[in-house]
């Protein structure tokens, strides 16, 4: 053991006759270790797979990589530093900051796919995709301002004249970059207030805006219209217009006008009773909700009848199915009962031939 630090200590101050063999040494044993992580990952994916916990594989499957570059990157900085001092006449100390930022690195780059492998996990099954996507990014946000300030610091930069720099830049940028920074708000008062998540139906009365979000981001929010066309919105935007969201509707309304002639005024009572019966017995009408059917106006050709109610569904396609099938009733019982739809009619009245002739003589 005695022979080993003296011989790594020899090899990290580049002080060595045989400096080539060495080298040759220490990447052959970079890549025994390699082959041996690559081996003991493996077998850790067999043991987490069958376990019923998100985190294990996540953990696992974010430190393969990353650890697998640092094995081969790490004695590589220590190999290019023993040929500088053996071939030249240059300093390799600058490598020493090297291999902290390759740490520095791989800290970050473990933490960033931990932190999407258990985003991927978690909303497979979770309800709420929105707040996690919303955490993820502010985790990841979190992950890059602590790993960039550690680099910083093994660059020798002072992490206090980069704060107080960082301060009175913030006021000049912010200042500059208001309508960024209003998105950025957008994008946390939609993660808080939550008028929508991802996957909701959207509209807005205020603009042209109506379609599915399919993402929210820190400036825009995505929105996919029915057209199939991307709608970019940024995020500001939505702290001063009305937002209509269609997916959190607890019934679907029908809302319908029949009208009969006037010659049908002595069947309008049972049209009506009938009609009420048919929405009452109806399996796909919610009868906990209002539900009218009354003679409701006299038209200009035709007496009207009001069908107000709800169904149970709120997809717009079976509402469709639904609302057509209670129409296609409602025509069978006004045939039941004799009746007929109005149509716009005009009649003229002429006075009579006689009167028109005992005028003209």
């Amino acid at each position: 053991m005695t022979h080993f630090y003296l011989w790594w200590d020899a090899l990290q101050q580049g002080v060595s006759q045989n400096w080539i063999t060495n080298i040759g040494v220490l990447l052959l044993f970079s890549a025994v270790l390699w082959a041996a992580w690559l081996l003991l990952t493996r077998h850790l994916l067999q043991v987490t797979q069958k376990t019923r916990l998100i985190w294990d594989d996540a953990f696992v499957q974010a430190v393969r990589r990353p650890i697998s570059w640092l094995i081969w990157l790490w004695p590589a900085a220590f190999s290019l530093g023993v040929v500088i001092e053996n071939t030249s006449t240059h300093s390799a100390a600058f490598l020493a900051v090297l291999r902290h930022l390759f740490l520095v690195w791989t800290v970050i780059w473990i933490l960033l796919r931990l932190i999407s492998n258990a985003e991927e996990a978690i909303s497979r099954t979770a309800k709420d995709v929105t707040t996690i996507t919303a955490i993820s990014k502010v985790l990841r946000l979190t992950v890059f301002v602590i790993g960039g300030l550690a680099a910083m610091q093994n660059l020798g930069l002072s992490l206090s004249g980069v704060l107080t720099f960082g301060g009175v830049g913030g006021l000049i940028v912010g200042m500059a970059a208001k309508d960024l920074l209003a998105n950025f708000f957008g994008a946390v008062m939609i993660y808080f207030d939550r008028p929508f998540q991802l996957g909701d139906w959207i509209r807005s009365p205020d603009r042209n805006i109506e379609g599915t979000v399919e993402q929210i981001g820190f400036r825009v929010t995505m929105i996919r219209t029915f057209d199939k066309r991307p709608l970019y919105v940024p995020n500001s935007v939505f702290s001063s217009i009305v937002v209509e969201n269609a997916s959190r509707m607890t019934n679907r309304r029908i809302k319908q006008t029949v009208s009969l002639r006037y010659q049908d005024a002595d069947k309008i009572a049972g049209v009506v009773k009938d009609i009420k019966a048919m929405l009452t017995l109806h399996d796909e009408i919610d009868t906990l909700q209002t539900l009218i059917v009354s003679f409701d106006n006299y038209g200009p050709s035709s007496l009207d009848i009001l069908v107000y109610t709800f169904t149970k569904t709120i997809g717009w396609v079976e509402y469709k199915d639904v609302q057509q099938d209670v129409m296609l009733k409602i025509v069978e019982i006004v045939k039941e009962h004799g009746a007929d739809f109005a149509f716009p009619t005009t009649t003229l009245q002429f006075d009579a031939p006689d009167r028109v002739l005992a005028k003209a003589g």
